[in-house]
């Protein structure tokens, strides 16, 4: 894809496919014969479809970085480097259907599950017209089946936990997922909210992003041993690990997963290695250079999930002409998605929206509303 000097981490700017990731890549999603055996039923609209979320996904992001650059907002929290662990997992779920509760960097989970990409934007820019209505930049949308995130990460464990108890117990083949960072997997309501999902079997993926960094702390300063493997069995649920920059090896590891909860087997705890190639917000680049050795930020450069799967796609005989057509499409989608939400920007919530979601009835009517 173009790469954007201004706004690309300075590892992506110039970036060039290396043979052994590319080759490895490839042997990622092939030396497991249950996710090959997702992936052979996937067609190439299938493939190019997930392209284009990745797409999206980078998009997006560039465009909420634009316009920090340009003054138009303060600052957005960006999922650049993590793609992949958003959107395979939400193409591996059945929109309309399956409910999700993204964290914010998993904003692409919102266009992956119906939500208008202007609807994203809306949120950033606080408009009555966007989905909260001007209240957060936390954006969801439930009728979509995306659950607005909160900024007490892990919290929305036990909350998905409930919802797929609300599947269990209507006996609807349906699962809850969400994806829970690295350093809130140390937060009371994420093993609260796992062990009950572990008890009471319910149909519920947890998503263990591990992006090697929690705020400013790095995962070995809050974490031992390196990785989470041996999590799952803790808890005593199926477990599994993918490649977080992987976007066929997170579809697979979750198309299983989900195949699983539907039958009625229980939650499945997911953990992704993946890495946040920038700060923890766009205020604080400069800290996260500082703070993160220069060596992760070089070594999973190099793993840049769209640049990999680009290639993977180039061997599978899609030419690159294919591959411009559908950046162009994506960039002309997330264009139109900002010159929209802009136009709306002057509508600002109006004034009797906001007793909406805090009082019953709107704050109208019965004792609290006299």
């Amino acid at each position: 894809m173009r790469r954007f000097p201004v706004f690309d981490p300075p590892e992506y700017v110039d970036w060039k496919p290396t043979a052994s990731l590319v080759r490895g890549f490839r042997e990622t999603v092939e030396r497991d014969a249950e996710r090959t055996a997702v992936l052979s039923r996937l067609s190439l609209d299938d493939k190019l479809g997930l392209y284009a979320g990745l797409l999206r996904a980078r998009l997006h992001d560039i465009q909420l970085k634009r316009w920090v650059r340009t003054g138009v907002i303060s600052k957005a929290w960006l999922g650049t480097g993590e793609e992949a662990t958003t959107v395979g997992p939400c193409r591996a779920l059945q929109p309309g259907r399956d409910v999700v509760a993204p964290m914010i960097r998993n904003a692409a989970a919102c266009c992956e599950m119906g939500v208008p990409l202007p609807d994203m934007l809306r949120a950033y820019l606080a408009s009555g017209e966007g989905p909260t209505a001007g209240r957060d930049l936390h954006v969801g949308d439930a009728s979509r089946g995306v659950l607005q995130p909160i900024s007490h990460v892990g919290d929305m464990v036990p909350v998905v936990a409930g919802v797929a108890l609300t599947f269990k117990l209507r006996g609807e083949p349906r699962v809850a997922l969400t994806w829970v960072g690295d350093g809130s997997t140390k937060t009371g309501a994420a093993h609260e909210g796992t062990n009950f999902a572990a008890v009471q079997k319910v149909p519920a993926i947890f998503i263990i992003q591990n992006n090697q960094v929690a705020l400013g702390t790095r995962l070995d300063q809050h974490h031992v041993p390196p990785d989470f493997g041996d999590w799952a069995p803790s808890y005593g649920v199926r477990g599994a690990a993918f490649d977080g920059n992987n976007v066929l090896d997170a579809f697979a590891a979750t198309a299983l997963a989900a195949e699983r909860c539907r039958r009625g087997e229980g939650p499945v705890l997911l953990a992704a290695e993946t890495f946040r190639m920038g700060g923890h917000a766009t205020h604080d680049e400069r800290e996260a250079r500082e703070t993160v050795p220069g060596w992760l930020f070089e070594s999973w450069g190099k793993r840049d999930p769209v640049g990999l799967y680009e290639e993977y796609l180039k061997e599978e005989g899609v030419t690159a002409g294919r591959l411009v057509e559908i950046e162009a499409s994506a960039t002309a989608d997330v264009e139109r998605a900002a010159d929209e939400a802009l136009a709306d920007r002057a509508r600002m919530p109006s004034g009797p929206t906001a007793l909406g979601g805090v009082y019953a009835n709107g704050g109208r009517g019965g004792e609290h509303g006299r």
